[in-house]
């Protein structure tokens, strides 16, 4: 296998792990603490907003206009459009495929269904996250200097930033369906656990085909602005009447930190 799919892999793995993590709060912790996830995921937003250009759109706009073969403009806006209804055709056909489960079945149905489609809709869109991963690293075939290194490393860590939250968001509420610690962690970190699939395959495809790479990029970029901006940010702005502006400077704060990794090492 190409070490540079292998890297994906253990990024990928990586941010498997902090997925577990967050979902292993459920056995020491009754609920994280509000504030703290709110700040983690303004943090992990401002992190994947600026990742989204400096390690995804710019490269693949780059990487278009080197094989020449479509205009830039087109290939990028293209790429993260795709990305974008990627995300939001698998959000709806989750709410679907849910919603044609739910039946007239009593609480325990009703407790069900809701256990269903809180650990498929994390799950579905953990898929382009562990693209995203992936791709970042497959891209480093083409020249792996220290910038584009610590580009990808970005990628992977905004992205497992913002997957304890996640883990800690299905976890926790299984524990209030109902259900024991242990499975209440087991089905959370399950849930990361087709990032590390996404990510190998995001990586191959990079290396082994590489005029997709450009479109890649770019709806690994699609892929995640979606994903912050119709999850992540409206989830971290909520109960913050005590500190509202927590949240808001976990994003300038993310992205500030994006930004000077990304300029300074370019």
């Amino acid at each position: 296998m190409n070490h540079f799919v292998l890297l994906a892999l253990a990024a990928t793995l990586g941010t498997w792990l902090v997925t577990a993590l967050g979902a292993a709060t459920v056995v020491f912790f009754t609920s994280p603490s509000p504030k703290a996830l709110n700040l983690m995921l303004g943090f992990a937003s401002g992190v994947m907003i600026a990742a989204s250009f400096w390690s995804l759109l710019q490269p693949a706009i780059e990487r278009a206009e080197a094989l020449a073969s479509l205009p830039a403009y087109f290939v990028a806006t293209a790429g993260f459009l795709f990305g974008a209804v990627f995300m939001w055709a698998s959000d709806k056909a989750v709410t679907f495929a849910t919603g044609r489960a739910n039946s007239p079945q009593g609480a325990r149905g009703d407790r069900l269904n809701r256990i269903i489609m809180l650990v498929l809709s994390i799950t579905l869109h953990n898929i382009p996250e562990g693209l995203a991963v992936g791709v970042a690293f497959g891209a480093l075939q083409n020249g792996c200097t220290s910038e584009s290194f610590m580009g990808a490393v970005s990628v992977a860590v905004g992205i497992g930033l913002q997957n304890f939250p996640e883990g800690a968001a299905v976890s926790v509420p299984l524990r209030r369906e109902g259900c024991s610690r242990k499975k209440s962690f087991l089905l959370g970190q399950a849930s990361g656990m087709v990032e590390p699939i996404a990510g190998v395959i995001g990586a191959w495809l990079v290396v082994y085909v590489e005029a997709i790479l450009p479109y890649a990029l770019s709806f690994a970029a699609g892929a995640m602005i979606l994903v912050v901006v119709h999850e992540l940010i409206p989830e971290c702005q909520k109960n913050q009447e005590a500190q509202p502006y927590s949240a808001t400077m976990g994003i300038v704060l993310g992205f500030a930190v994006m930004m000077l990794l990304d300029v300074m090492l370019g």
